[in-house]
């Protein structure tokens, strides 16, 4: 992470009229949660691909449970 950036970003963002900075906000929101979604996405195909190979993992919460003591 680059903290100059941010804090460009930042001080460019404190000089902006009040509606822009609600709009860039809003922006900003929408943004990470499509990202949250790309990722998650990305992680469901994943664990699909693991599932049709046959190498992840099937049981009860009981099964996991113990599995992660095991670790």
């Amino acid at each position: 992470m680059n903290n100059s950036n941010i804090n460009k970003v930042i001080e460019g963002f404190s000089h902006l009229p009040q509606e822009d900075k609600e709009y860039v906000a809003e922006i900003i929101k929408k943004q990470v949660i499509e990202e949250k979604r790309s990722r998650l996405a990305e992680r469901a195909h994943e664990a699909r691909m693991n599932s049709e190979r046959g190498s992840a993992k099937t049981g009860t919460l009981k099964d996991l449970m113990e599995d992660l003591d095991s670790d």
